[in-house]
C-alpha cells in the first residue's frame, strides 16, 4: 500500500523545499529574499556595494525586536536598509513603523 502524503502549503506561500531556499550554507525565508542575496553578492563583485550585512537587529520598546533583511553599505556612501517582502502581515507592519520612528532610517521594501 502506498501512502501519499499532502503537505498543507504555507500560509505565506514559502516554499516547502528548504534546499532551493539555502545559498551559501545560509537559509532564507523566501525564494525571494534567497534572489536578493545572490543579486547583493554580484553587486559586491561589481565595485556597487562595499559590503553587507544580514538580519540585522533592531531594538524596539517593550523588549520587541525587528531583524531587517539586508543593511547596504554602497560605495557612494549610500547606507539602506531593505527588507525583502512577500507578504506584508500586521505585525511587520507595526514593527516597521516603530524602527523608522525609533531610529530615523526609512526601510525600502522589496
Amino acid at each position: 500500500m502506498t501512502v501519499i502524503h499532502k503537505f498543507k502549503p504555507h500560509k505565506y506561500h514559502v516554499s516547502p523545499n528548504k534546499e532551493a531556499r539555502t545559498v551559501d550554507g545560509w537559509l532564507f525565508d523566501s525564494l525571494k529574499e534567497a534572489r536578493y542575496y545572490c543579486e547583493l553578492k554580484i553587486r559586491v563583485k561589481a565595485g556597487e556595494v562595499l559590503f553587507f550585512l544580514r538580519q540585522v537587529p533592531f531594538h524596539l520598546p517593550g523588549h520587541e525586536i525587528y531583524r531587517l533583511d539586508f543593511l547596504e553599505i554602497w560605495t557612494n556612501g549610500e547606507i539602506r536598509f531593505i527588507d525583502v517582502k512577500g507578504y506584508r502581515t500586521k505585525d511587520y507592519r507595526r514593527k516597521k513603523k516603530g524602527v523608522e520612528r525609533e531610529y530615523g532610517v526609512e526601510i525600502e521594501e522589496k
